[in-house]
């Protein structure tokens, strides 16, 4: 799943791709200026409603897929349980 500052990276990169201000942003999606700025930021919490008005008015959409699982590299596993007063 993309983090909140990756979809607003991406949010960003296609509003200024299609030429619009965030200004523009709000007025085609009802979502005030200030909170499309925060979405863009990545930090934004709120509804899932509003992400999907602004998504749509730059032309994405969100995708649901099936959730990836990182392990971390075998030779990480120490430096990850390592005490920090060595």
């Amino acid at each position: 799943m993309a983090s909140r500052k990756e979809i607003g990276e991406q949010i960003r990169s296609a509003r200024k791709k299609l030429g619009y201000t965030q200004k523009t942003v709000a007025e085609r999606s009802g979502v005030n200026k200030t909170t499309i700025s925060e979405m863009e930021n990545g930090h934004f919490t709120g509804s899932f409603h509003l992400f999907e008005l602004v998504l749509c008015s730059v032309k994405l959409q969100f995708e649901v897929v099936p959730k990836r699982y990182q392990l971390p590299n075998w030779y990480e596993i120490e430096s990850l349980f390592k005490e920090d007063d060595e």
